[in-house]
C-alpha cells in the first residue's frame, strides 16, 4: 500500500495518537493484570483513560502537537526573518503546552511568556494527563538544556515520544536527527534519552520519502553510529531487528522481552519491534500497547512508524472517528505539508496567499 505525502503525515501524527488513546488505559498495569480486566487478547479497542472519554490521548500526543506548532513558528520567522533558533523556539513551544498543565511560565525562561497563537487555545489541550515528570521538572528550570550542557541525566522516553514531527517536514540542514537530539536534550540530559528521539525523526523521515522500513532504519542506524555514547541505542536497535527476524510468533513476552519503554532506547525498540512484525496498523498498535510498561508511549512511535508506511487511510475507521483532538492533529499535519512543501510531492493543494497570511497568525515567529 502507498501513500501521498499528506497522507503520510497526517498518518504519522494520527496513528501516533491512536496508540497512545489505545495505551493509556493500560499504562501503569503488568501484562497479567491487563488480562485479568480485558481477556487474554488484552486491550483490543479504546478504554476509558483516567475519568476522559474513550479515545483520549495524554501528554506523549499533546507535546508532539507542540513539537509541531514550534516547527511552523520556526518557519514563519525564516521566512520574514530570515533567520530562527529553531531549538529555542520549540523550547518555548515546549513551555506553551507546560502552561496548559496548569503551570506557570516558569522565571527561569530566557524570555518571558509567548502564549500567541492557536493550540494553546483549544481547550481539549488544558488536560492533565499524566505528564512526564522529567518533562515538567525540566520546563520549569527555565533554561534550556542540552547535548553540552544537560539540565539532568534522565534516559526517559519522554523525548522520543514527541519527536516524530522532525522526520515530517523535510529538513537537510540541520538533519532531522540533529535537530531532534537537539530538541529531546531540552529536558532529556541522557544520550540514551536523546538520541532516540533522534533515531526516530530519521527513521520518520525515511519513510515520509517513501523508503522501506528496512531502508529507512539502516538509514537511521547509520547516523546513530557517528554519534558518541551510541551504544545502548545501537543495541536496543540490533536487538529489535533481530528479534523480528527469528520468525517466532510475535507476543506481548516477545515484546517484554525489548524491555518495558520507560526509558528511551527500550520504547524505540519495542516500536521497532512492533512495526517489522506487523502488516497493518491495528495489529502493530495492539501488540505495542499490550504489555507491562509504557504502554501509550510505545503506542504512540509505534503509530508514528506505522502511520508513515501506511498514510491515513490505514488507520481503522472505527478508532480514528471516536479519536480525540482528531481535527486538530489533521489540521497540523496539513499545516507542516503546506508549510514546508508547498502542498508538493503529488498533492495539488497548494498555499493560497490567503494561507501564508493566516500562517503569520496562527504560527507567530517565536
Amino acid at each position: 500500500m502507498t501513500a501521498g505525502h499528506r497522507s503520510r503525515v497526517r498518518g504519522s501524527l494520527l496513528a501516533g495518537a491512536v496508540g497512545d488513546a489505545l495505551g493509556a488505559p493500560v499504562e501503569f498495569l503488568t501484562l497479567d493484570q491487563i488480562r485479568e480486566r480485558h481477556g487474554n487478547q488484552g486491550v483490543a479497542d479504546f478504554v476509558p483513560p483516567f475519568g476522559a472519554d474513550a479515545g483520549a490521548v495524554t501528554d506523549d500526543t499533546q507535546m508532539t502537537l507542540f513539537t509541531a506548532e514550534g516547527l511552523l513558528r520556526t518557519l514563519v520567522r525564516d521566512t520574514h526573518y530570515g533567520m530562527a533558533d529553531a531549538v529555542g523556539i520549540v523550547h518555548r513551544a515546549y513551555l506553551r503546552w507546560l502552561t496548559t498543565q496548569g503551570e506557570e511560565w516558569p522565571t527561569g525562561a530566557t524570555v518571558g511568556p509567548v502564549l500567541g497563537g492557536w493550540l494553546v487555545t483549544v481547550d481539549a489541550l488544558h488536560h492533565r494527563r499524566e505528564p512526564g515528570l522529567t518533562c515538567l521538572s525540566a520546563l520549569r528550570d527555565g533554561r534550556r538544556g542540552s547535548v553540552a550542557n544537560p539540565l539532568n541525566n534522565s534516559k526517559g522516553c519522554g523525548a522520543v515520544m514527541r519527536s516524530a514531527p522532525f522526520g515530517l517536514i523535510g529538513l537537510t540542514t540541520p538533519t532531522p536527527f540533529d535537530l531532534a537530539v537537539d530538541c529531546a536534550a531540552l529536558t532529556h540530559g541522557h544520550p540514551d534519552g536523546y538520541l532516540p528521539a533522534g533515531f526516530l525523526a530519521a527513521l520518520v523521515a525515511g519513510l515520509a520519502d517513501g523508503r522501506t522500513l528496512d531502508d529507512a532504519l539502516d538509514q537511521a542506524t547509520a547516523q546513530l553510529r557517528e554519534c558518541t555514547h551510541h551504544e545502548a541505542t545501537m543495541r536496543a536497535v540490533e536487538r529489535a531487528r533481530h528479534e523480528a527476524s527469528t520468525g517466532f510468533e510475535a507476543s506481548p513476552e516477545r515484546v517484554e522481552s525489548l524491555g518495558a519503554g520507560w526509558v528511551g532506547e527500550e520504547a524505540l525498540a519495542i516500536a521497532i519491534y512492533c512495526a517489522l512484525v506487523t502488516d497493518d496498523v491495528r495489529s502493530s498498535l495492539l501488540l505495542a500497547v499490550n504489555h507491562s510498561g509504557d504502554s501509550d508511549s510505545t503506542g504512540s512511535i509505534t503509530g508514528n512508524i506505522m502511520g508513515t508506511i501506511m498514510g491515513e487511510e490505514g488507520i481503522p475507521t472505527d478508532l480514528l472517528t471516536r479519536l480525540e483532538l482528531r481535527q486538530v492533529i489533521t489540521r497540523l499535519a496539513d499545516d507542516l505539508v503546506d508549510g514546508y512543501f508547498g502542498g508538493a510531492a503529488g498533492d495539488e493543494h497548494l498555499p493560497t496567499t490567503a494561507q501564508i497570511e493566516s500562517f503569520i497568525r496562527l504560527y507567530p515567529g517565536s
